[in-house]
């Protein structure tokens, strides 16, 4: 009894696991017309996957002008994590727009009322297209594209930053593996030999040599700050590594607190080339 139990743990764990990897939203995220300081309008946009799915996102230009040096802006592609929608994470986009950078958002397949349904090849597709999207906007400069992953958008921006090198990488709260995830929250289960997905983020991080931050919050309780330091460590390019003292997981202090953003600003300020 004991063992027909365990192997029916390990068939709905197998099964079902990626209803406990991927959490979007139910339905579309609210309209976002008017979102920047100054004014500027949020442009509804999509982009077409490899698969031929269909996702839409939101492009926010530039809230201020850009710096004279630069005759076409540089743009953040945000990599979101593994819940909700793009919605979530509009007063990240607001703020960097506002800090004079142009910023994509964009839902993965499944997510934020996009058809599909979410697996780590989808994912990483879906990002390939929006990389292809923003690279082809004229006003966007497409060696000045920038990836900003969060949580499980980390892994994707690692792997679509190996394929497609950006101007510069920022990782919030990165894990090494999937797999290592499994091991911290559900410690029970054999994650290794059942992950159909596994974003194997460490085994990657060495092939990418566009600078890199990695940014981790003092209170970090989902993804432990020692998986962020240790993929951190594994790279082979120039990498900062920074501390948001007092920041949790889903603080508004971790999504666009002044600290944050500051750092982040800062950060491209030095890395990207002038034109």
């Amino acid at each position: 009894v004991v063992l027909l139990l365990a192997a029916l743990i390990l068939l709905l764990a197998w099964l079902f696991q990626r209803s406990l990897i991927y959490f979007p939203s139910a339905g579309e995220p609210s309209p976002v017309e008017t979102a920047l300081p100054g004014g500027e309008a949020v442009t509804s946009v999509t982009s077409v996957t490899e698969d031929g799915l269909t996702l839409a996102g939101w492009f926010l230009p530039p809230g201020r002008q850009p710096q004279p040096k630069r005759a076409r802006p540089a743009a953040v592609l945000v990599f979101n994590g593994n819940a909700g929608d793009r919605e979530m994470r509009a007063p990240l986009a607001i703020a960097l727009a506002d800090a004079g950078l142009a910023v994509l958002l964009f839902d993965y397949r499944g997510y934020g009322g996009n058809p599909g349904s979410p697996s780590e090849d989808g994912l990483v597709a879906d990002a390939r297209a929006a990389v292809k999207y923003l690279a082809g906007r004229e006003d966007v400069d497409p060696g000045q594209i920038v990836y900003f992953g969060e949580s499980l958008g980390a892994a994707v921006a690692v792997a679509m930053a190996a394929e497609r090198p950006p101007a510069a990488l920022i990782l919030r709260s990165p894990f090494t593996s999937l797999a290592a995830m499994a091991r911290v929250h559900y410690p029970f289960l054999p994650a290794g030999l059942l992950l159909k997905d596994r974003f194997d983020s460490i085994d990657t991080i060495h092939a990418i040599g566009s600078p890199l931050l990695v940014i981790v919050g003092e209170n970090a309780r989902i993804v432990p700050a020692e998986q962020s330091r240790r993929l951190y460590e594994a790279a082979t390019g120039p990498a900062q590594f920074l501390q948001i003292d007092g920041a949790g997981h889903n603080d508004y202090e971790f999504l666009a607190g002044e600290r944050f953003i500051r750092a982040i600003v800062d950060f491209l300020d030095t890395t990207l080339q002038p034109d």
